[in-house]
């Protein structure tokens, strides 16, 4: 080989080195363009993780968890959460096919929390909750109140019949997440829910 061989090897090899080095700091610089919109929602356990979740839940237990809602939609988005509490037998929200095909729970809502969330920001806010209930010849659980960060909701007309085969009274606490459509000027059912299952115990 000749010294200009070696020279232009040596350009090569060298070239690809700093480009090999440089490639972790162009990753910062470089903007991607985005390709998907969505939003995020999630529940946290009282330690801050996804895990120790309350379940078997008695009248007046404090309970706290972690609600969090995540905009990645490329624009300030208004969300509101809408709280709602059901038996088994009565309707759940769905979160499966295409989103304009998914439908919120018809039980009533007992409590909304209203937030706008920037373009890729987070919002987590804390949920503590009990509930005032009477047990009924061990065969039905009547609600009365559900206490949510230091409100009082009526849970009138709500109650629970006893399960044999999982041996539980069933509750399930709903946070179904709705957004302000800007060009209908109405608020819809995002298509996201997270929820608590309860074996109420005495």
């Amino acid at each position: 080989m000749k010294l200009d061989d070696y020279r232009m090897f040596f350009l090569v090899g060298t070239s690809v080195l700093a480009l090999l080095v440089a490639s972790p700091a162009l990753s910062r610089v470089l903007v991607y363009p985005r390709t998907e919109f969505f939003s995020e929602m999630w529940l946290l356990g009282p330690s801050h993780k996804a895990e120790g979740y309350p379940y078997n839940v008695s009248k007046g237990q404090n309970n706290t968890v972690f609600l969090g809602i995540g905009n990645q939609l490329g624009y300030c988005a208004y969300y509101v959460v809408e709280i709602k509490f059901r038996n088994e037998t009565e309707s759940a929200p769905s979160s499966f096919g295409p989103i304009e095909d998914r439908t919120p729970s018809s039980v009533r809502s007992l409590f909304n929390i209203t937030a706008f969330v920037a373009d890729e920001q987070d919002l987590e806010l804390p949920i503590r909750f009990s509930f005032d209930y009477l047990s009924k010849n061990k065969s039905q659980v009547t609600f009365r109140s559900l206490t949510l960060n230091d409100e009082v909701l009526s849970l009138e007309g709500c109650s629970t019949a006893w399960n044999a085969t999982r041996s539980i009274f069933y509750g399930n606490l709903i946070f179904e997440l709705w957004i302000y459509n800007a060009q209908a000027k109405i608020l819809s059912y995002h298509g996201r829910f997270v929820d608590l299952k309860f074996s109420m115990t005495s």
